[in-house]
């Protein structure tokens, strides 16, 4: 079969936030349309707005399905939902974004489901704005998975030289150790090597972080976590053949894999991860969501209320963002027309 093009929805996120001008700024790029077809999901009226604010001279074209795009450098496709008034300010936690924004990332899961796009990348949303529309989620993951009924998924991170896998994300420190145990480790490993291996790693290296200092030090540090949570679950993986070790130190962890020495870590709680690859660069970090029947890749940052409308923000995570999508999109599946 020959490969073709993926067709990538964008997400405009909240619209009171960044979403619609990184979105524009990244669509400058004549390089984009040669390896895909992306269109923004959102309202069009934003968008305009967006291109008043970045200077950026593009056309805009209302769409109603996917396979009416042009998908031609010069020229936005919008499916717009026209969710939002016109008066909609920048800055603002709003029930009226949050609920834009929910139904821009509904109405890209609901075409991925249909066969009609290849993958989602998704601008940020402001949680406290999902909250006053009633859509209690603590983020994007969760919506995405539930609303491709997926059970078993995980977080996974990427910047240049690193990438880390979370066992537990959106939950407080004494929740997640909790809720650690070692069949999630071994479920989050298994996904870290699956989803590498369809990247093109075919023996992806994998390094688990112990939960306490200096990975517990042999029960010194904490109460047994590691043997108890962690252990099994890298020794289950370890059977099936995966390469994976730990749990080790956390805090030299990630210097060794910015060095080389894996291709993945396992980390056990939201900061343990988000650390070390917001350090090396907002701007460059991408959110993957592994597990899901979906591709779905994300810019990570948020939303940015205090330099939106600005024209200050900078398009790069979302330019990466589009790029993993591009590479895990299934580009040998036909779409529905």
């Amino acid at each position: 079969m020959t490969l073709q093009k993926p067709t990538i929805a964008i997400t405009m996120g909240d619209p009171s936030g960044i979403g619609a001008e990184i979105t524009v700024k990244s669509l400058q790029d004549a390089a984009l349309y040669e390896q895909c077809k992306p269109f923004v999901i959102g309202d069009k009226k934003i968008i305009e707005r967006a291109l008043d604010v970045t200077n950026v001279n593009l056309d805009l074209n209302a769409i109603q399905e996917p396979k009416n795009g042009k998908y031609t450098h010069g020229t936005i496709d919008v499916l717009d939902l026209d969710l939002v008034s016109d008066d909609l300010k920048w800055g603002e936690v709003s029930a009226e974004a949050g609920n834009a924004a929910f139904h821009y990332l509904k109405t890209a899961i609901t075409l991925t489901n249909e066969n009609k796009i290849h993958g989602i990348c998704t601008a940020p949303l402001n949680k406290e704005a999902l909250h006053k529309a009633g859509h209690i989620y603590p983020g994007h993951t969760e919506i995405l998975a539930e609303l491709t009924n997926t059970k078993d998924f995980a977080m996974m991170l990427s910047a240049p030289d690193l990438r880390v896998i979370h066992v537990t994300t959106h939950i407080g420190l004494m929740d997640a150790i909790k809720k650690i145990d070692s069949e999630r480790v071994y479920k989050v490993i298994d996904m870290a090597h699956e989803t590498l291996q369809k990247a093109g790693i075919e023996s992806p290296r994998i390094a688990v972080c112990g939960i306490n200092p200096h990975a517990g030090e042999n029960g010194l540090f904490g109460n047994g976590e590691e043997e108890e949570k962690v252990i099994p679950g890298v020794e289950k993986a370890q059977e099936e053949g995966i390469n994976v070790v730990g749990p080790l130190p956390a805090d030299t962890l990630f210097f060794r894999a910015k060095r080389g020495d894996f291709d993945i870590v396992v980390a056990q709680y939201h900061d343990q991860g988000h650390g070390p690859i917001k350090v090396l660069g907002l701007e460059a970090g991408v959110n993957i969501t592994v597990g899901l029947p979906i591709i779905r890749t994300s810019v990570d940052h948020g939303t940015a209320f205090d330099i939106a409308g600005k024209n200050i923000a900078d398009e790069l995570s979302l330019k990466e963002a589009l790029r993993i999508a591009i590479d895990l999109a299934p580009r040998d599946k036909a779409l529905q027309e």
